[in-house]
């Protein structure tokens, strides 16, 4: 190639840049498509698209141990109390939405000594 036509080093830079700027928007453009399919597919499932006991909820975790957790889900009016582990996941109780649970202890009205 002779030095005279080739193009010079702002050229090369301008052109690496604007390459740059087409592919990050791609990217962005491809990942707001993936959340926008993402939020889609969470917002029930089913026949009952729109009721609003339909859609899994967390409502807490508790971690037990590096990769045990107990985990409670509010799933179509009903809560779960879950165990999580490496080897699976247990239902440890359920009841219905909004019930207290048999055995739990009352809020402190002050810290404990």
């Amino acid at each position: 190639m002779n030095p005279e036509n080739a193009p010079s080093l702002a050229m090369q830079l301008g052109s690496t840049a604007l390459a740059l700027v087409l592919v990050l928007a791609l990217a962005w453009l491809a990942l707001r498509a993936l959340k926008q399919f993402q939020n889609r597919s969470q917002r029930g499932s089913g026949g009952d698209r729109g009721n609003r006991g339909t859609a899994m909820q967390v409502l807490g975790s508790v971690g037990l141990g590096p990769r045990e957790r107990l985990v409670t889900v509010r799933y179509r009016d009903r809560e779960y109390l879950l165990g999580v582990a490496s080897g699976g996941v247990s239902l440890i109780d359920s009841w219905p939405e909004g019930e207290a649970v048999a055995g739990a202890a009352a809020p402190l009205s002050r810290p404990l000594p």
